[in-house]
């Protein structure tokens, strides 16, 4: 049996990357401390499926303005998780060689974001 065609949100690129990284986000904080569940784990795990839900929901309500807006708070919470990914390294939360691969999903997402915020206000 095919695959039924992605529709929706889950046709974007940005979606589909911004929902790895919030795959990857949940991975690599499975092991931070215990002390950190409802602390630092719980913060960057909202920010990371905040990104790929904002997308969703603006590309669901179907105006530029709202799309536009929660493209926005896409990229606010993407910020959040830029910095979040950054203490986790630095606490050595995650390793080393973990925060390169993470912050680049992070920036890979970030360009697609913008380039899709991008085009959209060039057609208004």
């Amino acid at each position: 049996m095919k695959e039924r065609a992605e529709k929706g949100f889950r046709k974007l690129i940005v979606w589909q990357r911004a929902h790895k990284l919030t795959l990857l986000v949940y991975k690599l904080s499975e092991s931070f401390p215990k002390h950190e569940m409802y602390g630092l784990t719980s913060q960057l795990r909202r920010a990371a499926a905040s990104v790929p839900a904002n997308i969703a929901e603006g590309y669901a309500l179907g105006s530029s303005a709202q799309y536009l807006r929660h493209l926005r708070i896409a990229r606010g919470s993407l910020s959040e998780v830029e910095y979040f990914l950054f203490l986790t390294r630095d606490l050595e939360y995650i390793s080393q060689g973990d925060y390169p691969d993470a912050e680049n999903h992070r920036a890979e997402v970030g360009f697609l974001l913008w380039r899709l915020i991008d085009s959209i206000e060039k057609k208004k």
